[in-house]
């Protein structure tokens, strides 16, 4: 249109919706980015859920197997059974052994208390030893106190006799004289007599009491011999007394054994541990089964997560305990919810970016990207009421987290 002419009224209403149509799709433009910035979202993402894997703790044949591929089970129900014959026969041979080591234990119980009555029997002997020799003791005592007085009684007879005898000597010569008379000479000759007789007599008695002093004597030395020999037989029969701590001491292991060999037969039957589903179940009934070898998979449908892959500059505005909405790809008319359980802290490095981390000086890579793309880190979404028959581990998923716009609303 050639300048300084005037615009029509249809040329004017074309121009303010242009103008209008651009600032339009501006603002439209600004929420949009605004909505994808404050409530992040990404189509990188896929349901996860823990998983183990199935192993037998015993070794044998599989002799039932009670589930299939891709089979949903309770938690407690049957997996699959073990032949469990050679571990019966365990437990009941450790049984036995623990049994005749009970029966050992009772016959050396009994061993034992003959032995003791043996050192009982052998202390009785000592005592009576102990008492003989006492009484041999007194004895010797009892011997010697005979022999001083035989000595004394002997001395005394001695003196008696020395006495008359001088009398007699005295008064013989006085009867030519007559100052004394027949009658008493013969006394005194009677008493010489009769103390020659007693002094004899006593040392007879002097003799008897050695000789009974040398019987004691040798009574006392045979009771000493005696309690010797006794003392040597309690000693004896007390080594001899066997203790039970060799056969007790056994008993653990005998108890570990049971206890071994039973576990081993529980662990013949398995069973679900939890709530799961089978996947990976490439054997049949009658394969061996070696123990800690993985057999199949169990996936724990208890939990279901999104792993979502946002990008590092979506991160500060995602924090656990927000809430999620999850799209599955299979259903994605499906709205789940869900809450961001954690945010991922690392990543393996880029060796394209950083080079290779090894042993020794960095491998830095020489060439230089000049486009950078931002690192993505794994957020962990927790499904809030999962539902069993609607997810597959690894299935592709599209998370939303309500991040900036769930805090302003809460607010």
């Amino acid at each position: 249109m050639p300048n300084g002419t005037p615009q029509t009224g249809a040329e004017k209403a074309s121009t303010l919706l242009s103008v209008g149509i651009v600032f339009y799709a501006f603002i439209c433009g600004a929420v949009v980015l605004h909505k994808t910035v404050v409530d992040p979202r990404t189509d990188d993402a896929e349901l996860f859920a823990n998983f183990i894997g199935i192993a037998s703790v015993v070794n044998g044949p599989i002799t039932r197997l009670h589930v299939v591929d891709n089979q949903f089970l309770r938690e407690g129900e049957p997996l699959f059974e073990i032949d469990d014959r050679p571990y019966a026969y365990a437990l009941a041979q450790a049984q036995s052994d623990l049994d005749s080591l009970h029966g050992q234990i009772g016959n050396q119980r009994r061993t034992i208390a003959s032995l003791m009555n043996g050192v009982d029997v052998a202390k009785s002997l000592n005592l009576s030893s102990e008492a003989g020799l006492n009484r041999a003791a007194a004895a010797v005592e009892q011997a010697k106190a005979d022999v001083s007085n035989a000595k004394a009684a002997v001395g005394r007879s001695d003196a008696e006799l020395a006495y008359s005898t001088n009398n007699l000597s005295r008064i013989e010569p006085l009867l030519q004289r007559q100052f004394v008379t027949v009658d008493q000479v013969d006394q005194a000759r009677t008493a010489v007599n009769t103390r020659s007789q007693a002094a004899q007599q006593a040392r007879s008695q002097l003799a008897l009491a050695e000789a009974g002093l040398l019987a004691a004597e040798a009574q006392q030395k045979q009771a000493q011999a005696t309690l010797a020999q006794t003392q040597h037989q309690v000693d004896q029969a007390s080594h001899n007394v066997t203790t039970l701590d060799p056969l007790l001491g056994q008993l653990g292991g005998k108890g570990a054994s049971i206890d071994t060999a039973r576990y081993n037969l529980d662990h013949c039957k398995v069973v679900a541990p939890f709530d799961a589903r089978v996947t990976n179940l490439t054997i049949s009934q009658g394969a061996y089964a070696h123990a800690g070898e993985q057999i199949f998979i169990l996936i724990d449908t208890r939990v279901w997560w999104a792993i979502a892959n946002f990008r590092e500059t979506q991160l500060q505005h995602i924090r656990p305990g927000m809430e999620a909405d999850v799209y599955v790809l299979s259903r994605p008319n499906v709205r789940l919810k869900g809450v961001v359980d954690s945010v991922g802290f690392g990543v393996t490095p880029d060796a394209d970016l950083i080079g290779r981390l090894t042993p020794g000086l960095p491998d830095v890579q020489r060439t230089l990207n000049w486009v950078h793309l931002a690192a993505r880190f794994p957020v962990r979404i927790r499904l809030l009421a999962p539902e069993q028959e609607l997810f597959r581990l690894g299935e592709s998923a599209v998370v939303v987290v309500h991040g900036e716009t769930a805090v302003v609303r809460a607010r």
